[in-house]
């Protein structure tokens, strides 16, 4: 069987996404299968492109075994992809049923994940116009800014890249093809339970909205547009703070001069390239409240979006949220250990750091954190100093103090991270050494 007779407008908007996204000959797709109309309608139109602009198609299905009904839709994917000689990747994957963040989101979770670890280019969804417009207004509901407004995007670059070629395709129009087609699909029942909020916007808030305001979907599409540009200029004004008040390390006097509306942006901004989550607005108030009125020499280390922000000495960053230390791990050389979310390295070097014959002839070398008394000098003749002491000198801010690998040879304390090595320890000119360095504090 080959693909369906496609209609001329889809296979013309589909062909255009993928030469705008560069996807042509040699590029490896893959569409991710539901089983339903939407993904059904998409591997069709990919399968019936692929000669003539000379990619590779496969398709990825994911299991999550959560309806009675889960295996017959596999099997469907499995029979689809077959008929129109399509490789078919499936995913079996366990969700909590009891996740903290609920089942939906849990499977969502656990589906992008299993649907990014595909090797290929590009992963295709089949969202369209009306998914964009029930995305808007959720996230209007629930208070978002520009960028959780802006919706999907059509584009997003990564290892896959993501490409919703039917984003300003309305789902009628899908739906159509389908039937003209003579394409056979699932439906999920779950799809039609209005107890799901999204389900409620779909079958219910939409067509009312749509009774009185017969464009509400395309014009909610094109609120997106908007609010994505305007997503765009603030990230651009953040970034240009950003240099403003100092770069990686920001000056907190520098930051508490920006207006509260451009502090919030920014601070925004220093979560999303950290990895975390959009802070509430309640949250970036409490953050700028506590950055104003502690007293600037007091150390701040405050929860936000899934990160830290901290303050010391005058400066501000942000950091991800790190685990406690771990116990102490005998070291045999290796050139990187695992510490507290960031990395301990260890590096051949000549003249400077560890001596490597010193290290070479201890009986016991540990990595660990501090220890009641820990102390170490630093210089010959300079008297030993306290491991707070140190702390203070190097600017260690009090919070990252704990988590500090400390490499011990033989009981004695050689180097620690971000102060340095002990002084009859210390490598001399031409001498063999070892470097070290831990990627979770600034050295």
């Amino acid at each position: 069987m080959t693909a369906f007779p496609v209609q001329a407008g889809l296979r013309a908007t589909v062909a255009a996404r993928l030469a705008a996204a560069g996807l042509g000959s040699g590029a490896r797709l893959c569409c991710a299968l539901s089983g339903g109309v939407d993904s059904t309608v998409l591997l069709h139109v990919l399968a019936a492109l692929r000669e003539e602009l000379g990619f590779t198609l496969l398709a990825a299905h994911v299991n999550h075994g959560l309806h009675p009904q889960a295996w017959a839709w596999q099997a469907h994917c499995a029979q689809s992809c077959a008929q129109l000689g399509v490789v078919l990747k499936v995913f079996q994957v366990e969700v909590a049923r009891d996740a903290p963040c609920g089942l939906e989101a849990a499977a969502r979770a656990s589906r992008h994940a299993a649907l990014r670890s595909v090797a290929c280019d590009a992963l295709l969804l089949a969202h369209h116009q009306d998914d964009q417009a029930e995305t808007v207004l959720f996230r209007l509901l629930r208070g978002s800014g520009a960028h959780g407004a802006a919706g999907m995007v059509v584009w997003q670059p990564g290892a896959p890249a993501i490409l919703r070629p039917l984003l300003g395709v309305r789902r009628a129009q899908i739906e159509a093809a389908a039937r003209e087609g003579g394409l056979h699909w699932v439906e999920d029942p779950s799809n039609a339970n209005p107890r799901h909020r999204r389900n409620a916007l779909r079958h219910e808030v939409l067509p009312a909205m749509a009774a009185h305001f017969p464009a509400a979907v395309p014009a909610l599409a094109r609120a997106a547009e908007n609010f994505a540009e305007a997503a765009t200029l603030m990230d651009e004004l953040a970034a240009a703070d950003a240099r403003l008040c100092g770069g990686q390390m920001l000056q907190r006097d520098a930051v508490l001069a920006l207006s509260a509306a451009r502090q919030r942006n920014l601070l925004r901004w220093l979560v999303r390239a950290a990895g975390g989550q959009a802070p509430s607005r309640a949250r970036l108030l409490e953050v700028q409240r506590q950055l104003a009125s502690v007293p600037p020499l007091q150390p701040l280390r405050v929860e936000l979006g899934g990160c830290v922000c901290c303050c010391y000495r005058g400066q501000l960053w942000l950091e991800a949220a790190t685990p406690p230390p771990p116990r102490p791990l005998r070291w045999r050389g290796e050139t990187e250990l695992p510490w507290c979310g960031a990395l301990l390295r260890c590096e051949a070097s000549v003249g400077e750091g560890l001596r490597l014959d010193r290290v070479q002839a201890a009986a016991l070398v540990m990595v660990r954190g501090r220890w009641p008394g820990l102390s170490m000098r630093l210089a010959a003749g300079r008297p030993q100093r306290s491991f707070r002491k140190l702390c203070q000198d190097a600017g260690v801010p009090p919070w990252l103090r704990e988590r500090l690998p400390v490499l011990m040879a033989d009981g004695e304390a050689v180097w620690i991270a971000g102060i340095g090595v002990a002084a009859a320890w210390q490598c001399e000119d031409m001498q063999p050494g070892l470097r070290l360095s831990w990627d979770g504090v600034r050295e």
